[in-house]
């Protein structure tokens, strides 16, 4: 049986957008935030960017966050597994 997929109408950077996942509608529309949060900022610190180059160094900025994260979790889970030996 096909998993039930949530389409959730969303504003991102001024621009809307139709979402389709099988995540709760709230955390879609939470998730669309941030990203509208961070292309935002990153375009008031950056004027005269166009929407590709806010799109792109957004990505990058939220990928340099999830691999910071992915290595303190990796790194945790290697201390909690030394500290149980």
């Amino acid at each position: 049986m096909a998993q039930y997929k949530n389409r959730i109408a969303v504003v991102i950077n001024d621009q809307q957008y139709t979402l389709v996942g099988e995540d709760n509608p709230e955390h879609i529309r939470y998730v669309a935030g941030l990203v509208d949060n961070k292309i935002r900022e990153i375009g008031m610190k950056n004027a005269g960017l166009d929407t590709t180059r806010k799109a792109v160094l957004t990505a990058v900025n939220v990928m340099d966050e999830y691999v910071k994260l992915a290595e303190k979790h990796e790194a945790l889970l290697e201390e909690m597994d030394q500290q149980g030996n």
